[in-house]
C-alpha cells in the first residue's frame, strides 16, 4: 500500500493594529512581542488597520507617515513577511465590501452596547460619526475574511471578539456555513505595564505627561531619564508587595526584558536603593529596544522597499479574502461575475 501523508495546515490567527503613532513599551511587552512567537505556532495574518484610524479625524500626511511607520515597526520587532502575511488594511478592498454585508446582519442594539463607542464618544464629542459607531462590524469583517480559528485578544478587545462570534454564528444560521467562528486566543501573560507617573493606570502614548510612558522610539538617554523620574515610594526597598504600585511596575518591566524572576530581582538589589534599580531598569529597556530601533531606521530609509512589501502582502491578502467574500455574496443571493 502506498504511504500517503496528509498535509495539515497550521491553524490561523489574525491581529490588527492601528497606525496612530509609535507604540509604547507597554504595547510591546504586553502584546507585540508575543506576536513574534506566535508566528511559529500558527499561520498568522497581521494588518495595519488604517481604516479604523479614521473614526477619529486624521491629518492625511500624518496618516500616511504613521502607516509606513507601523508597517516598518512590525517588521522591526520581528514579524517576518516570509512566515506571516503582513498587509495594510485599506489596500485590500474586500474588508470594506464584507463590512457592508455584515452591517446588514448586525443589530443596532449590539453596536450601541459597545463600551469603546461610549468611551470614544466622550473623548471626541465633536465627531461622533457613523464609522465610530459601526467600526466593530468592520473589525468583524477584518477577522472573518481570513477564516481564522483564533483571534489574539487583550482584555479591552474581548467584547469585540464576542460580537464577531455572534455575527458569524447568526450569518451561518441564516445563510448556511460560511464563516469559521473564531475563538479568543489568550496569549501567554505579557507584562502589564503601568504609567511611570501614575502606576495605577495603564501606560498610554496619549498621556499628556511625556514622562509617564516609554515610546519604542525613545533614545537611551530619554529612557533612563524617564525611569529616574518614575514614581516609587518612601520605603527605598526593592521588593514586590501590595501597595508598592510604582516599584511593582518597575520590577515587572525589568523581569520582562531580562527574563529574571521577581525573587531574583529582589535578591539582586537587596540593600541597594531605588536609584540603582531605576538606572538598571532604564539600561535594560534601552538594550531591549536598541536593535528594534536600528532595524526600524533602516527600513524607513527605503520607502520603495516598504511599498513593494505592502503590495505583495495586499495581493496575498486579497487572494485569500476574496474567496470568503464570494462565498458570502453567493449565500446571500448576489449574482457573481462569471
Amino acid at each position: 500500500m502506498e504511504n500517503t501523508q496528509e498535509i495539515v495546515r497550521k491553524k490561523r490567527a489574525l491581529s490588527c493594529i492601528q497606525p496612530t503613532g509609535i507604540p509604547t513599551l507597554g504595547n510591546y511587552l504586553g502584546a507585540l512581542r508575543n506576536w513574534v512567537d506566535l508566528q511559529d505556532e500558527l499561520e498568522c495574518f497581521f494588518a495595519v488597520a488604517d481604516l479604523h484610524a479614521i473614526t477619529v479625524r486624521q491629518e492625511p500626511a500624518k496618516l500616511r507617515q504613521h502607516t509606513y511607520e507601523m508597517f516598518a515597526l512590525l517588521m522591526a520587532i520581528g514579524l517576518d513577511p516570509e512566515k506571516s502575511l503582513l498587509f495594510v488594511q485599506s489596500q485590500v478592498p474586500t474588508h470594506t465590501e464584507l463590512s457592508w454585508l455584515l452591517s446588514c446582519n448586525t443589530q443596532f442594539g449590539e453596536l450601541s452596547r459597545m463600551t469603546q463607542f461610549k468611551d470614544k464618544s466622550q473623548k471626541h464629542a465633536d465627531n461622533i460619526n457613523l464609522g465610530l459607531f459601526a467600526y466593530p462590524t468592520l473589525m468583524a469583517a477584518d477577522i472573518l475574511l481570513y477564516q481564522p480559528e483564533f483571534v489574539p485578544v487583550g482584555a479591552d478587545q474581548k467584547q469585540h471578539c464576542e460580537l464577531t462570534r455572534d455575527i458569524a454564528t447568526r450569518f451561518n444560521g441564516q445563510y448556511g456555513q460560511t464563516f469559521t467562528v473564531p475563538e479568543p486566543y489568550i496569549m501567554k501573560t505579557g507584562a502589564r505595564v503601568r504609567s511611570l507617573q501614575e502606576p495605577t493606570k495603564k501606560m498610554s502614548k496619549s498621556d499628556e505627561n511625556q514622562n509617564s510612558f516609554i515610546s519604542l522610539q525613545d533614545d537611551k538617554d530619554t529612557i533612563i531619564r524617564k525611569f529616574k523620574r518614575a514614581v516609587t515610594d518612601s520605603e527605598a526597598c526593592v521588593r514586590y508587595a501590595e501597595g508598592k504600585d510604582g516599584i511593582n511596575n518597575l520590577m515587572e518591566i525589568y523581569a520582562a526584558v531580562t527574563d529574571k524572576s521577581l525573587e531574583a530581582i529582589e535578591a539582586e538589589f537587596a540593600g541597594r536603593g531605588y536609584g540603582d534599580f531605576k538606572l538598571a531598569v532604564g539600561e535594560a529597556v534601552a538594550a531591549e529596544l536598541a536593535p528594534i530601533q536600528e532595524r526600524f531606521a533602516t527600513l524607513m530609509k527605503d520607502k520603495a522597499q516598504l511599498d513593494a512589501l505592502m503590495k505583495v502582502g495586499a495581493e496575498r491578502a486579497y487572494l485569500v479574502s476574496r474567496r470568503t467574500v464570494e462565498k458570502a455574496k453567493k449565500r446571500m443571493g448576489f449574482l457573481l461575475t462569471k
